[in-house]
């Protein structure tokens, strides 16, 4: 596995997109946030405003994700939207992308906190984040969202650096 990260291509989309193929899984990584399923590729365009990456092993992409500063500063970065090609995953690749984002977090933005967002009903992304030392933090309100008739549930997580 040779990963690495490069800024997001807007030639990326066609592919980042080719992988939802399923509805709820669509919804588990973007919460809607762009639209509602399926998105085209001029809404995918939100991330456009937002520090995006590809990851990439041998020149084929891999996976995707944003950071944002939820303030001002950047002592605290978001990370959003973060997607593994399905035929990909269980495979280390999204948490070798996520080891890289985190890097690039504390080298190059000298950011303290990193946080995220995940649905309880998420556990396969859950248990990555786990694994590269993102903890459970508890907040008074859960994030709520209704997606597909559903009530879902989001979990606060953070990492101190």
């Amino acid at each position: 596995m040779a990963l690495r990260l490069r800024p997001y291509n807007e030639k990326d989309a066609e592919t980042i997109l080719s992988w939802n193929k399923d509805e709820r899984a669509f919804y588990k990584w973007s919460a809607g946030v762009m639209g509602e399923y399926p998105i085209t590729k001029e809404q995918f365009g939100f991330v456009n405003n937002l520090m995006a990456f590809t990851a990439i092993d041998d020149d084929e992409v891999i996976g995707f994700f944003t950071m944002r500063r939820p303030t001002a500063s950047f002592d605290e970065l978001r990370f959003g939207f973060v997607i593994v090609n399905p035929e990909m995953r269980g495979k280390g690749y999204g948490k070798g992308m996520l080891q890289l984002g985190l890097k690039f977090a504390k080298d190059i933005f000298g950011a303290q906190k990193v946080s995220l967002g995940v649905f309880e009903n998420n556990e396969s992304a859950y248990y990555c984040y786990k694994s590269v030392g993102f903890k459970n933090v508890i907040l008074e309100n859960t994030e709520i969202y209704n997606i597909l008739g559903e009530t879902w549930k989001c979990m606060e997580m953070d990492m101190q650096f």
